[in-house]
Order: structure tokens, then sequence, then C-alpha cells
């Protein structure tokens, strides 16, 4: 197979993201320590914590994992569900692993870059866009028109990274049915679920599909990244038995420690994501002010969900230079428009994304409201 290309955002990250005085460009919410995440235990978790056998685990999860996963959805099972290692394991896998040469898979832009490489080297890929003038409106008539007899899945990603997208149930519902009346899967990255503050999430994809598979992780809406456990959701056994098999060349296992730490995690996920919620509803109002003070080189608006914006800058020296300063100048770290460039679509080439999801951002705006008034 083809070899896949350089990620450019975690080449960019690898620059930068511990480097940087700032990371205001984080797609995670804001994390706690070991000793917050214990205090949430209940006796169970804390008894399997403290006498922790450091060997081999299940290559399909914890039991217990699995059903406190399950328990997420409302018609799946612990058997329906797959554990990874973080979330980037199960796309590899899935798109490595459910696609032949000679499928073709949809799969909508801007994205997370692995959603379109990893597919690319397998199969024929053909993207379709969230536009901005469009309000990032998922277009599902334009998604039926790039299907073909060959279409074996549609990827899709919401609320959506890097634009905070969220769809209109009654799109959500058209294109899950679409998906299943032709027999496409749909695989639906669903890792920033939870943290939408004016609308209620969607209907998970796995639990409106039998056929579909819906990716979850730990590290994005619960602000866990450490742990590095993902899972997919599909009520189709036999979807999970191929997956499963192809872990074995990969991971083979999940560690047990961090196990057991999102288990007592997900067993209190309505405190974890409430106070993740509710750090996005306290920084927003900041990062409303900042960009409608200097309004005459940003336009921004609030993710629908999810702790990622995609603000657009009208500067004449435009987004890349921009980005590129400031990191080097101030050491406030941003995402520009480059690291989301598609092969597949154009792409918004004046956007950049800004993390709203961790504690404090005031001295970073500040650090950037500096730097924009002395430059």
């Amino acid at each position: 197979m083809p070899t896949l290309p350089d990620f450019r955002l975690e080449t960019h990250f690898a620059r930068w993201e511990f480097a940087a005085r700032y990371h205001l460009t984080a797609s995670d919410a804001q994390t706690v320590t070991m000793a917050e995440l214990l205090a949430l235990a209940d006796e169970d978790g804390r008894e399997r914590w403290e006498s922790l056998a450091l060997g081999y685990t299940e290559t399909r999860g914890l039991p217990a994992l699995r059903e406190a996963i399950a328990s997420t959805y409302t018609d799946a099972e612990a058997d329906d569900i797959l554990c990874f290692a973080g979330a980037e394991e199960g796309i590899y896998l899935a798109m490595r692993t459910l696609l032949e040469p000679s499928d073709h898979l949809v799969v909508l832009t801007p994205n997370y870059q692995a959603a379109e490489t990893v597919p690319l080297s397998v199969a024929e890929v053909t993207g379709v866009a969230l536009r901005p003038e469009d309000g990032w409106a998922l277009d599902v008539d334009a998604i039926e028109q790039a299907l073909r007899p060959n279409t074996r899945m549609v990827s899709v990603n919401f609320p959506n990274n890097p634009t905070g997208a969220v769809p209109t149930p009654e799109a959500w519902q058209r294109l899950v049915d679409l998906c299943a009346e032709r027999g496409i899967l749909l695989f639906s990255d669903e890792v920033y679920r939870g943290l939408e503050l004016t609308r209620d999430p969607l209907p998970q994809a796995t639990d409106l599909s039998g056929t579909a598979l819906s990716l979850n992780v730990m590290s994005k809406a619960y602000g866990l990244p450490g742990l590095r456990i993902g899972w997919i959701a599909c009520r189709d056994r036999t979807v999970l038995d191929r997956l499963e098999r192809a872990k074995h060349y990969t991971t083979i296992c999940n560690s047990a420690p961090s196990e057991v730490l999102a288990l007592i995690a997900l067993r209190a996920r309505d405190q974890l994501l409430a106070r993740n919620r509710g750090i996005i509803a306290a920084n927003l109002p900041s990062f409303t002010e900042f960009f409608d003070r200097y309004s005459d080189l940003f336009e921004f608006a609030a993710p629908d969900g999810g702790c990622v914006a995609y603000p657009r800058y009208l500067g004449v020296d435009g987004v890349e230079a921009m980005c590129e300063a400031l990191v080097e100048q101030a050491g406030v770290l941003l995402l520009p428009a480059s690291i989301y460039r598609s092969a597949l679509t154009g792409t918004p080439t004046d956007r950049f994304r800004v993390g709203v999801g961790r504690h404090n951002p005031g001295p970073a705006l500040a650090a950037w409201a500096d730097w924009l008034e002395h430059r």
C-alpha cells in the first residue's frame, strides 16, 4: 500500500505543542489530575485500581469497561464494543480493514487528516465540503450525489473538528437512513459528543443503525488523552471480529491501568462532562470579547459543539504568516488553515483553529492582544 504522508497536525505539534508558552489550539477539554480522577471512583473502581495486576489485558477491552461504554449508548451491549489505544488506532484499522482497493469512500472536509489520508492509501475517496458560507451545514444532497455503485463507506465527524459544527437532527437522520438504504457503512467520529452547549447531542450512529460504526475516545470530551483509550461501537459483530483480528497486529491489547482509570471516568461521566461544558461556557465570553475587539482582523462564531472553533483571519499578511509570527514572537500556538487542507476539495485558506476548552485562556489572549498592538 502507498506510504502515508506526514501527519501535518502532529508534525506541527512536535515542533510547538510543548515549546510554545500558550497552547491556545488544544483540541481536548481541560484534564484532571490522577488524584482528582481517583476521588471520583466508586468502591469497585477503587478496589480494581488498588489490586491491579500489570499483565496483558483482553484484546477487546476490560469487560467492565466495555459494559460502561455500552451504557453510554441506547441500544449497544458490551459485546458491541471494541477498545483501542486512542481514536487514531480505531480510524486506522477501520479504514485499512473494512475497505478494499475496489471500494469507494465519501469523507467530509475539512477534517482530522487521518480520516482522509488513511482511506486514500487503500481505496478511491471523494470529498464533500462543509462550507463556511452555509454555516458548515451537513449537505446530505451533496453526499448522495457523490455516492457510486461501489461506495462502501461514508465517514463523518460531528461535532466537527475543526469547525465545531453539528448538523440538524433532521439532516443527521437523513444521512443515517441514506447509508442504511444503500447498504453503505456509516463511520461516525463522535469524539466531541457531550460538549454541546446550546442543543442536545445528536443520537449516536450505532443507536440509529445496526451497521453504523460510532468512534469515541476518552481524550476529547472527557479531557483524558493521557489514558489512550478509545473504542468503536457497532452492532454488527462480524465487523468487530474483523477489527479485533486487525488489532492483533497493532497494540494487541490496551494498558491495564488506563482501562481501570477509563472505567472510573465513565462511571463519573456526568460529572466530568458537566465540568468540561462549564469550562467552555465560562471561556466563550472571553473569546467573543477578544475577537469583537479586533473585528477588523477576525470573524468568530462559537462552536455548536466540542471545544474547538475555526475563526476567520482578515489580515493582509494572511493566516499562515500570522500564526507563524504569533507563536515565534509571543509564544501563542494556533493551527493555521494549511493543517486542514485537503487533496479532495477546496478548503478555506483564511481560517485557524482555536481551542476553548482549557482553564484560564486569559493570559494567552492577553499575550495575543499585546502582540497585535505592538507588531
